[in-house]
């Protein structure tokens, strides 16, 4: 039995309860098989597989807060300290009910290459809770953060372990964090990014992902000999990943016809409004259907099982930015029977392994999100530099700086893509990409 397969078998076992992780670990190492084969003794020998699949530690706590009517309530945190070979662990902090610990530790994963990927000093992790926002309050989403806080900040710093936003977890949010964490340690430093410009964030952070997202697109459509402008792109999601993406791609010429939310999907064959779509979601926190009303070629379809969603239009470019595994087969099936030209995933892993291998085995230019979506993270280490230097760059430095590594990512995939015979297939270029620099890391620091 090869070494892959050896230790994917191991895995299988040992965390049979975490489907999400196991999905993860399966795609990056299936697409390592000629790096590994080309040395399988030496990594071997060194157990490189089963130390870059287990976490460094998994922490998992309760946090009890109260709701505003007196009741005590617990949810569960978590944070998994996956890599930090070339780094401090870095990655964001979900909040949401589907969180659990398969979740996360497929989350933190991803991150240790994506965060490879950005040529930045940043290792891999990942956090967050079954807590829900949706619905509470502010006073009782304070009380939420400031308890998973408390436990949590016995387990970061700037130079150990650094958190971000992601999924339920905003601006807002990451200020009550970062208040505890200041109440408790006394300390002013860059332990989180997301925050706000007035203590501390970074200029583009809220637009990073989105915007990373197309330049790499952009990127990949100009090396095909071909351009943005006139491209018709279907985008799910409705929150931070999709709004800017949706801008972006709009001031980049093409025009976005679909977004969605878990109740929903906008068809807009005129565009997207941006505008319009972020009062509904960055102000209002409310659902589609109050930008269906508000525009007339709009047209709001409720969602239900079995349907297609924003994948059913004809359209150049797929840009699947909600959650993970949102595009299926079917959806890869008929994205390809509409002719579409470009994939790129803005959101973690929301392309099933089978759908995947269909886009590839159609030679459709698919980017899996660990490269293209590492736009939130860059900018993230970049808002750490500042916060390291006490300085505060401007809007168009932290841009052109987020465009130039997601060019520069675009080519370092397609590079080893190529290097290991495998043109055009980005998913397996990125993975390589990112396990080479951290595995050289590893090697250098001995066996811990």
């Amino acid at each position: 039995m090869s070494y892959v397969d050896e230790v994917l078998e191991k895995i299988k076992k040992r965390d049979a309860d975490q489907p999400e992780f196991i999905q993860a670990v399966t795609e990056v190492l299936d697409s390592l098989r000629p790096v590994i084969d080309k040395d399988e003794q030496k990594y071997r020998d060194l157990a490189i597989l089963e130390r870059i699949t287990e976490p460094d530690r998994q922490i998992m706590f309760r946090v009890p807060w109260v709701d505003d009517n007196g009741k005590v309530q617990v949810n569960r945190g978590f944070r998994v300290q996956f890599n930090n070979a070339i780094g401090p662990y870095k990655g964001g902090l979900r909040l949401h009910p589907s969180v659990n610990l398969g979740i996360i530790k497929f989350l933190g994963f991803e991150q240790i290459f994506k965060n490879s990927l950005t040529t930045l000093p940043i290792g891999g992790g990942k956090g967050g809770s079954d807590f829900d926002p949706k619905g509470k309050s502010d006073n009782e989403i304070m009380k939420f953060c400031q308890s998973f806080m408390t436990e949590l900040s016995k387990y970061i710093g700037a130079d150990e372990d650094v958190p971000a936003g992601d999924i339920g977890t905003g601006a807002r949010e990451i200020g009550f964090m970062f208040g505890q964490y200041k109440r408790i340690k006394g300390l002013y430093e860059g332990v989180l990014t997301g925050k706000g410009l007035t203590y501390g964030g970074s200029l583009a952070r809220t637009e990073a992902t989105g915007y990373g997202l197309l330049y790499l697109t952009e990127e990949m459509v100009k090396c095909h000999g071909d351009k943005m402008e006139g491209k018709v792109v279907a985008i799910s999601g409705s929150g931070n990943v999709a709004i800017y993406a949706c801008q972006k791609a709009q001031q980049l010429g093409a025009k976005v016809v679909t977004v969605s939310d878990s109740t929903g999907w906008i068809y807009d064959p005129e565009g997207i409004d941006v505008e319009l779509l972020k009062e509904v979601k960055e102000v209002k926190r409310a659902r589609l259907t109050e930008y269906a009303s508000a525009r007339k070629s709009a047209e709001y379809h409720e969602k239900k099982n079995g349907e297609h969603g924003v994948w059913q239009y004809k359209v150049d470019i797929a840009l699947p930015c909600a959650t993970q595994n949102e595009l299926d087969l079917e959806d890869a099936k008929m994205l390809v029977a509409n002719g579409v030209k470009y994939v790129a995933e803005g959101a973690n892993m929301p392309t099933t392994l089978d759908a995947t291998k269909y886009f590839l085995d159609n030679k459709v230019p698919f980017v899996g999100g660990k490269a293209a979506n590492a736009g939130g993270v860059a900018t993230s280490a970049l808002e750490m530099s500042q916060n390291s230097e006490r300085l505060s760059w401007s809007f168009e430095e932290v841009d052109s700086k987020l465009k130039n590594i997601m060019v520069g990512i675009y080519h370092n995939i397609d590079d080893a893509a190529k290097e290991y015979g495998m043109e055009g297939n980005y998913v397996a270029g990125a993975n390589i990409a990112g396990f080479k620099k951290v595995v050289e890391a590893m090697i250098a620091q001995g066996v811990c």
